[in-house]
């Protein structure tokens, strides 16, 4: 018998459905953002000033139309107007109008406290729908190495700013002699004396301010460390007055306010830091997040370019806390010292209690032992004389504490992976801290938007 094939026939003209919502199925994602994107409010709104007339793009389709982008891979404004052709979805929310690249990147670049105003509502209105809780929450917080929009290649350490300082200031006097010289040796064709001198002069500018850049920064670096070492000092010497003995142990070491020579800045980006990723060293920000374990809803976000988490539970902690009171903080080890959990958990007045941090104090190895498996009571609490680290270790040692802290992993970690793997936003495409903190949030926005979708939400109004 011989087998039938579909006709496709290209050349019979469509009728199309007369009404752009029917184009789409009715609990797509579009929808979705198109009705939520309604009850934002978008009065703050920073306009295109073009000068080609006064017809504007409605707000509130540019926003949506980035959230929806953002929230299906979509980044780049250029890919951003090519899909408002090709992509039926993308027609049906701008309605079959075309905004151009540069006004979606100017409307996104000028933007951020629309988003910041929308990632706050969307939270208010998850709230009020029933999915997000704003007292007595739990939270996951955890950081992410996102590339930044400039190579590690473009990279200069100090030492070779120096050295290449140098070399170019004896090239431009072999240049100004050559050029006093009558019969010099004239250049290749289509090379100039001034013109190589100036590119010279150009390339030691840059490199002039790359050095300085490095050291601000080991000044600052200094300044951080000497106090430090002044008080590492005189708790020395204060417990060597009192007990009449030297203290053993390694004298402090005197800080030095010199760059290291291998200290580095990036010429494209030089807010950016080398950090350390899974992909070896690469140019990036340390992108931050903390999550609702109950709705999976990201409550804070910002970006540092701190190469490690260590001094970032406090200001996590404040960005959660302008949309959610949280009560309990999972945590992994990357965070934890001793002076930052005892500044989260201490109450903020006589009448609001702090929070509780839990964190794996070490490194348990995968799989669970004989012992393991066996059930246990929990472990004596630790007395007042008990160490911090006693005290950390304790608290995921009890059964409650073990469950509560798996949540962390269930939580966080996952949001990462979509953000990366299924969104696939793996870098930034502006640069700087401020702009790279815009394009963070509205990936967090555009996640929170998808989340929603996916637990069939009603929103209304905040």
């Amino acid at each position: 018998m011989a087998t039938k094939f579909v006709l496709v026939d290209r050349r019979t003209p469509l009728l199309l459905p007369p009404d752009l919502r029917d184009w789409v199925k009715e609990n797509h994602l579009v929808h979705f953002i198109i009705d939520a994107v309604e009850l934002i409010d978008v009065s703050s709104v920073a306009v295109n000033q073009r000068g080609s007339g006064s017809a504007q793009y409605p707000p509130s389709m540019l926003l949506a139309l980035l959230v929806y982008s953002y929230a299906t891979g979509v980044f780049s404004s250029r890919q951003i107007e090519r899909s408002t052709y090709e992509n039926v979805a993308v027609r049906l929310l701008c309605a079959d109008t075309h905004p151009d690249h540069d006004t979606i990147c100017t409307f996104r670049r000028e933007n951020r406290e629309l988003v910041q105003k929308a990632f706050a509502q969307l939270l208010e209105m998850s709230a009020g729908c029933g999915v997000l809780k704003i007292g007595n929450v739990t939270v996951a917080v955890d950081g992410t190495k996102i590339l930044a929009n400039a190579s590690k290649h473009s990279a200069v350490s100090y030492a070779h700013a120096v050295k290449t300082m140098e070399v170019l200031d004896l090239e431009i006097a072999e240049l100004l002699r050559k050029a006093d010289a009558a019969d010099a040796i004239p250049l290749q064709d289509g090379l100039t004396i001034p013109a190589e001198i100036e590119r010279r002069e150009q390339r030691k500018a840059t490199l002039a301010k790359a050095k300085a850049e490095i050291e601000a920064r080991a000044h600052l670096r200094f300044q951080a460390e000497q106090a430090e070492y002044e008080a590492k000092m005189a708790k020395r010497t204060a417990s060597e007055a009192a007990t009449g003995k030297k203290t053993r142990g390694p004298v402090p070491v005197q800080p030095d306010p010199t760059p290291g020579t291998k200290d580095q800045v990036n010429l494209t980006d030089e807010v950016s830091r080398i950090m350390k990723t899974g992909n070896g060293f690469q140019q990036c920000y340390n992108a931050q997040a903390g999550a609702d374990t109950d709705s999976r809803l990201i409550v804070g976000a910002r970006v540092c370019n701190a190469p490690n988490d260590k001094q970032q539970l406090a200001p996590n902690l404040a960005a959660i806390a302008q949309h959610i009171e949280a009560t309990n903080v999972l945590i992994d080890s990357g965070f934890v010292s001793e002076a930052a959990v005892t500044k989260a958990e201490s109450a903020p007045d006589a009448t609001t209690p702090g929070v509780t941090v839990y964190a794996a104090m070490k490194r348990e190895p995968h799989g669970r032992t004989i012992a393991q498996l066996e059930q246990h009571e929990d472990p004596p609490q630790p007395g007042p004389e008990a160490s911090f680290a006693e005290r950390m270790i304790h608290r995921t040692a009890t059964a409650a504490g073990r469950a509560l802290y798996k949540l962390r992993q269930e939580t966080i970690e996952p949001i990462f992976g979509i953000i990366k793997e299924a969104l696939g936003f793996r870098r930034f495409l502006m640069r700087g801290l401020e702009k790279v903190s815009l394009e963070w949030e509205l990936v967090c926005l555009a996640y929170n938007f998808k989340r929603l979708h996916r637990l069939n939400v009603k929103l209304r109004p905040a």
